[in-house]
């Protein structure tokens, strides 16, 4: 592979993960700037505007953790040693999960969490999860670890019958693998930890980005040809199975009011834990998204790969700057501290304030503006600096 086909290749997977990780920021901006009374997906009462800010977020998770799994695969090709790998993601997964329970946590509530109802695990949680089970997995053929992933992302949504009742003193435990769910932790069960992201699923995504970094390897011709093959069949499965309701998701989609509101019912598959649909729905664009970026160039471009160089530390960041500019905001403007997520029951809300679209995306532009700057520093600091800590972050 020449060196122009190589760095085309990895800068396509640095400008996807970039792309995903500012879109992601949509979400957690809504959750700070403007919260509506209603859940977005509910098309009882959301509107398209609503809807879709919601839904084109829904790509950044299972984009995510498929590329940290196929981070992982070009990483032992690099080292060419299968114990480092395991050490490595050992580590960095219980470092992951410490980030989400201390800093991740506290950045969301500014308080800590032994001196509230309790903490929550998502996605970096999940994250960190995957790849501890990743370090245990690489030691397997990469066949033997896509056979394993296949059987989760396919096979998974055969388990939604059973309940954590059903597994008596371990149901706690099927809230972690596949539920989700408040977990209580003391005898009065009002402190305790709530599982946003069941990880069963996302262990099936991360090894299954393992495996795809074998497709990177491929010259370009052949892995345009997969790449082809692997988005369109995703997309058209997900059309056929969501079309039929057969399965792969908890919900039928049905007719509604309108032809906008049918499209958006059959666009509305599950998110916690993940479905396959939904999964099929989101990595097969994915796909095709990196031929484009392979292919092309643009400003644009450049500045998304610069969040996809180092996404985790604007992940971690981020929630810190929009919280803290949410509360100083609604300050300057209503002359009141009001923090949004602290507040979550629409009756409690004072009355200056309101949900605004326009408020929600021009915070998150400043946002994103405003890190890009930063995160451009880190890039340069981490590749012109060798402290051990800079590869887990």
């Amino acid at each position: 592979m020449n060196e122009s086909n190589k760095r085309n290749r990895i800068q396509s997977l640095d400008i996807l993960r970039g792309l995903v990780i500012i879109l992601m920021a949509i979400d957690h901006v809504r959750d700070f700037w403007s919260v509506e009374a209603f859940a977005p997906e509910d098309l009882t009462q959301t509107s398209p505007e609503y809807f879709f800010t919601r839904w084109i977020t829904h790509f950044c998770a299972p984009v995510f953790v498929f590329l940290a799994g196929t981070s992982a695969f070009l990483y032992q090709q690099k080292i060419q040693n299968t114990a480092a790998l395991s050490k490595f993601l050992l580590i960095r997964g219980l470092w992951l999960i410490f980030i989400e329970i201390i800093v991740v946590n506290y950045s969301w509530t500014l308080g800590f969490f032994w001196n509230e109802w309790g903490f929550f695990l998502q996605v970096i949680w999940a994250i960190g999860i995957a790849m501890i089970a990743m370090a245990g997995l690489v030691w397997l053929s990469d066949r033997m670890i896509l056979v394993i992933a296949v059987l989760i992302i396919f096979g998974h949504n055969l388990l939604n019958p059973i309940v954590p009742t059903d597994m008596g003193s371990f149901g706690w435990l099927w809230k972690v693998l596949h539920e989700g769910g408040w977990q209580g932790l003391n005898e009065a069960g009002n402190w305790g930890v709530y599982f946003a992201y069941p990880i069963l699923p996302w262990i099936g995504v991360m090894a299954a980005g393992y495996v795809f970094g074998n497709l990177m390897l491929l010259d370009e011709q052949k892995r345009t040809q997969w790449l082809y093959c692997l988005g369109g069949g995703a997309i058209v499965l997900f059309i056929l199975l969501r079309f039929s309701n057969w399965y792969g998701d908890t919900a039928d989609w049905e007719s509604q009011k309108n032809a906008l509101f049918s499209v958006m019912s059959f666009l509305n598959t599950q998110k916690y834990p993940p479905s396959l649909l939904y999964l099929l729905m989101t990595l097969g664009p994915a796909f095709l998204l990196l031929i484009f970026f392979e292919k092309s160039s643009s400003k644009l471009f450049e500045i998304l790969r610069v969040f996809g160089r180092v996404p985790f530390f604007f992940y971690v960041l981020h929630f810190m700057f929009i919280h803290l500019t949410s509360l100083l905001y609604f300050k300057l403007i209503n002359g009141e501290w009001f923090d949004l997520v602290n507040v979550r029951n629409p009756q409690n809300w004072p009355e200056f304030y309101e949900p605004s679209l326009l408020r929600l995306y021009t915070a998150w532009l400043v946002t994103v503006v405003f890190f890009y700057f930063i995160c451009k520093w880190f890039d340069r600091y981490k590749s012109t600096h060798k402290q051990w800590w800079l590869k887990y972050f």
